[in-house]
């Protein structure tokens, strides 16, 4: 099992998510308005109001065959709109 964590603009979950389901994925998760500090800096929690440059988190899990139909629908997302992803073993309890 593969462990795949998006980061990516708020403004991006849709279409992010439709790349995924379009991959094949049946499933994931999606944690809004995530906050931290990464290559770009620390993000504000000025940004409460408006949501305005809220980052979220997606978060897949699926098998190792599907990972190479994601990364090709999410690059292109990526390029555009920015983001980084993450692949990792996942290991059920």
């Amino acid at each position: 099992m593969k462990r795949i964590d998006l980061f990516l603009s708020e403004r991006e979950v849709n279409k992010v998510c439709k790349a995924i389901s379009k991959a094949g994925v049946p499933g994931y998760s999606v944690i809004r308005h995530v906050t931290g500090m990464g290559l770009a800096g620390e993000i504000s929690e000025a940004m409460d109001f408006s949501g305005l440059g809220a980052n979220a988190h997606v978060i897949v899990f699926c098998e190792p065959s599907l990972v190479p139909a994601v990364r090709a629908g999410l690059r292109p997302l990526f390029d555009v709109y920015g983001g980084v992803g993450f692949v990792s073993e996942a290991e059920p309890l």
